[in-house]
């Protein structure tokens, strides 16, 4: 047993509004930038749909991933050494900016510059990669809320063998949202597939980064995540990807697209898995056994062996007690709720998803019976508006059976907090149909539904020994503004290849303040301000008004106790 920590996220699909708020937060943090302008870490999906870049799930096309050979080795889809050797100057595998789109302004200047006339002016669309007018004919969100399912739906990769299951009418249609970042997995594809060894995966905390010093700009990378979330400068010459926010993750605090999360659907833990049993996870020959055969490469972090194996390997005690409280072990292992993204691509992903189940209680209401009964919910997930057929698609290689079993579950929950809720004795025999007990289902509810901040975000903060390593690791981390990481030097392999990369994360004394406050998300003098949501208008708080200038021979406030007494 080899026991190494990873940082994972759970997302609930129940939740997601489409909102975009993360998408937009994440775009400014990090992508803010010349040369990245088509680029997001972070994008929000509308399923059914072409997705972004366009059919990023079509192997057969994109050729990303894992596959297994005639000996039932693990090989790269993409070809391995000798494959990418020819192919290394001209990668045919490879999204064009059309399968992207080409990012966009519009030209304000004539709308503030323009003289008196009959006529409004228009602001024309200008591209931000040759500064010409352009035509806006397609985005990283183009299919938001079906805007382009009558025209592009039907080439949706996963509608492929249940076509009469999704379709495009007005009384068959569905859609949910899908939230995607890296899956940072615990096998990547993109890691091996790159000539130079730009990509390597951290190992205390497993969060996959590119080393920007020695990326060369082969984009095999790019082809080689299945996922298709890593992206090239074009201003650098360089490799980017979703960095899981990790100078934050470093103090302890969650990661952007998490923080900013309007429905609060994101959950960050860490979780402790058996490295040595990665590739034998990943190497299960039958795809739909592959949810299973990760499930089984994390552990127990409550297990007395795998708390010793763990300290013995380095991982400090504050760790391992933040891998029992994760709310990612007990979503995946404990209430088996959450499922991976496509692990038929066998680089056993990191973010797992919490499917949705919410048109099951319209589909029940419609017909009359009572939507939270726990038999009609159970008989109705089958006439479900999102077809069972197409999430098990997208997360478990086709396994229908895993995914009615989460649903279950979830319209199990439903049905036992229905009672609760109602002052009505739990009927335990509904959490027993589904395999766990009333507490359990409880707990899960509290999870899903009430959980505060620190239960939904059990982030450990880095060690002080890991200083200089995690310092080090910063400079592959680029700032958002001209000069930055990246951006400085001129070279053969791309501007920023003949320079140093400055190290500059954020500011050290922020960083600080954030570790050693009340909350980890707080500043430290949080406790002497006053929230002004809280506050009824009425008297005056400590800290909201400057204190009375004090005559002189009277005492603070002219109370004789000397106490000071704010004025309005």
């Amino acid at each position: 047993m080899r026991v190494m920590a990873q940082m994972a996220m759970v997302m609930n699909l129940d939740k997601c509004i489409g909102c975009h708020t993360c998408s937009v937060t994440c775009k400014q943090a990090w992508t803010n930038r010349a040369g990245v302008e088509y680029v997001w870490f972070n994008n929000v999906e509308t399923r059914p749909g072409e997705g972004y870049p366009r059919t990023y799930e079509d192997q057969e096309r994109w050729r990303g991933g894992w596959e297994l050979n005639r000996r039932g080795r693990l090989r790269l889809k993409g070809g391995g050494r000798l494959r990418k050797l020819l192919t290394i100057f001209s990668n045919p595998k490879l999204p064009s900016l059309d399968d992207y789109y080409e990012p966009w302004t519009y030209d304000y200047d004539t709308l503030t510059s323009a003289p008196l006339q009959e006529h409004t002016p228009v602001a024309r669309p200008r591209s931000l990669i040759s500064g010409e007018h352009t035509e806006i004919t397609w985005s990283a969100n183009w299919d938001d809320n079906l805007g382009g399912a009558p025209d592009h739906g039907h080439r949706d990769p996963m509608r492929k063998g249940i076509e009469d299951k999704v379709q495009f009418e007005f009384e068959q249609t569905f859609m949910f949202y899908l939230p995607r970042i890296c899956e940072h997995c615990l096998n990547p594809s993109c890691a091996a597939s790159c000539p130079s060894g730009a990509i390597y995966k951290r190992t205390e905390d497993g969060i996959v980064l590119v080393d920007s010093d020695r990326c060369r700009g082969w984009r095999m990378c790019v082809s080689g995540c299945p996922y298709k979330k890593i992206y090239f400068n074009h201003r650098t010459g360089k490799a980017e990807k979703c960095t899981f926010c990790f100078p934050r993750i470093e103090v302890g605090i969650p990661t952007v697209c998490a923080e900013t999360c309007v429905g609060r659907l994101r959950y960050i833990g860490l979780v402790l898995y058996d490295a040595d049993k990665v590739l034998e996870a990943a190497s299960a020959p039958d795809e739909t056994d592959l949810y299973e055969s990760q499930r089984q490469v994390f552990l127990d972090p409550h297990d007395p062996a795998v708390v010793r194996e763990a300290e013995r390997a380095g991982i400090p005690h504050d760790w391992i007690e933040a891998a029992q409280r994760s709310p990612i072990h007990s979503l995946i292992n404990e209430y088996k709720v959450a499922l991976p993204l496509h692990p038929e691509y066998r680089t056993l992903p990191m973010v797992w998803y919490i499917p949705p189940l919410s048109p099951v209680v319209d589909v029940v209401r419609d017909t009359g019976h009572d939507a939270e009964n726990h038999g009609n919910l159970f008989a109705a997930i089958d006439a479900l508006r999102i077809p069972v057929e197409y999430l098990a698609k997208l997360f478990t290689a086709g396994d229908v059976d895993r995914v009615n079993t989460v649903l279950r579950r979830l319209s199990a929950m439903r049905s036992y907090m229905r009672d609760i809720n109602l002052g009505r004795e739990p009927d335990e025999r509904i959490a027993e149909k589904v395999g766990m007990t009333g507490e359990q289902v409880y707990d899960m509810y509290r999870l899903l539904a009430l959980a505060k901040y620190d239960e939904r975000y059990v982030i450990p903060s880095a060690h002080g020994e890991q200083a200089h390593g995690l310092e080090e690791l910063a400079t592959e981390c680029s700032l958002d503004y001209e000069g930055g990481p990246g951006m400085g030097g001129s070279g053969p392999f791309g501007e920023s290849s003949g320079g140093p990369a400055p190290i500059a994360v954020e500011n050290f004394q922020m960083l600080r303040d954030r570790q050693n406050a009340d909350t980890v998300a707080a500043p430290v003098d949080k406790g002497s301000r006053v929230n002004l949501l809280n506050w009824d208008g009425k008297g005056h708080p400590e800290g909201l008004f400057p204190p009375r200038p004090q005559p002189p021979g009277e005492s603070a406030g002219g109370d004789p106790s000397g106490e000071v007494r704010p004025q309005p």
